[in-house]
């Protein structure tokens, strides 16, 4: 706008800055430069898509830059046909920031056809078991299914999982968990990757587990999983324990400097390499355990309830625990408990790992009579805990 304004009080000989000041000016100020320079290059863009760049920006909130790209691959000159298509989403239970989220990822998606397209697609998820807020997630997550061929990908990836589990619900289960495995070329990943894991002894049962419960595990170059097969077999871990397939599952999911960083932390609590490897060979599944989660459990443990660094490591499961819903409320009944003398001993396990039901018995119900306050001070815990998730979340 500026550029414009310049050039034309420069033609009608009403100039007010010269061209050799507008260029110091440019120079001692680049940011005016880069502004300028955007204006110009979304103006003569925009003049050809005006309308689609308008709509984007102003239906979901696009920067002018990256509406003037996305017209590039999609236009309209009428409202009816993307309004038609937010209005379908909508029907089918998306909310509107999935649909701002889905379109700013994918805004071709507002000049397909609904009906010929997109309805088949949602009709057989929906039949297959979906409900309409899975689907609104799903496709949300993945919008490339959208782009994908619902006869000759969607379907047969589908159908194959479903075949394997010998269960619906377990197929939806898994696809839900990642969605994106409908769209891998089961030939050359899914099918050698299982088959690496079977040559090395791990029973077809753990094998279908591990796949329901992480599928995008099977989605690895089987280069990659082959390598760490090897590396979690070194460890000693027995190919045939369902610990074996969580091994290498926790392997999967980091990079070697994250699980080096980890067991630097579990190293500042005084664990030794051989703790820490046989804390991993006891809970494969605790090595998730982010970075900041680790520090909060072990300083509330060991500085604030006094226990011994090194019983964690004996029971690493504790650190897979919620720290707020469980550790902390378990944590504190058990300190008044020994405060009381009513306990003299505790295991870790036994408090932090057992159900809730179990909990209440053995730690709360049992010293109802000599420590009554004891059910509500563990119930003042949970709810101070639901509340802060609850803020959380909101």
């Amino acid at each position: 706008m500026f550029y414009f304004l310049y050039r034309a009080s420069f033609l009608h000989g009403r100039q007010t800055i010269t061209a050799s000041k507008s260029y110091r000016l440019f120079q001692d100020n680049p940011s005016v430069f880069k502004l300028l320079s955007s204006l110009r290059f979304i103006s003569t863009t925009s003049n050809r898509y005006s309308f689609t760049v308008s709509y984007l920006i102003n239906k979901f909130g696009f920067s002018p830059e990256s509406a003037s790209l996305a017209s590039k691959c999609v236009h309209f000159e009428t409202p009816e046909k993307p309004d038609s298509f937010i209005a379908f989403l909508a029907k089918y239970g998306f909310s509107k920031t999935q649909i701002t989220n889905l379109i700013k990822r994918q805004p071709k998606l507002l000049v397909y056809d609904t009906e010929k397209t997109i309805l088949p697609k949602l009709e057989f998820l929906y039949t297959a078991g979906f409900s309409r807020l899975d689907l609104a997630k799903l496709l949300t997550k993945y919008p490339a299914l959208w782009r994908s061929s619902l006869e000759k990908q969607i379907i047969p990836s589908f159908n194959f999982l479903r075949n394997l589990f010998q269960s619906n619900d377990k197929t939806v289960k898994a696809t839900k968990r990642f969605p994106g495995i409908l769209l891998y070329d089961f030939e050359s990943i899914l099918f050698p990757n299982m088959n690496i894991l079977r040559g090395n002894g791990v029973p077809e049962s753990n094998i279908l587990t591990m796949l329901q419960r992480q599928p995008r595990t099977f989605c690895l170059k089987p280069t990659r999983l082959k390598e760490i097969v090897e590396e979690v077999k070194r460890m000693g871990f027995d190919s045939s324990r369902m610990k074996f397939v969580e091994a290498v599952f926790a392997w999967i999911s980091m990079s070697k400097s994250t699980l080096e960083n980890k067991f630097d932390v579990y190293r500042r609590w005084g664990w030794s390499d051989q703790e820490i490897l046989e804390a991993f060979q006891k809970h494969p599944l605790f090595i998730r355990v982010s970075k900041v989660k680790i520090m909060a459990i072990m300083d509330f443990l060991v500085n604030k309830m006094g226990f011994n660094s090194i019983l964690v490591a004996k029971q690493p499961g504790i650190l897979c625990r919620s720290f707020e819903r469980i550790i902390v409320p378990r944590a504190l009944i058990a300190h008044e408990l020994l405060s009381q003398g009513l306990i003299n001993d505790i295991k870790l396990s036994v408090l932090f790992q057992t159900t809730e039901k179990v909990f209440l018995r053995m730690f709360v119900n049992r010293h109802a009579n000599k420590a009554p306050e004891l059910l509500k001070l563990y119930e003042e815990k949970l709810n101070i805990s639901r509340n802060k998730m609850k803020g959380e979340l909101i």
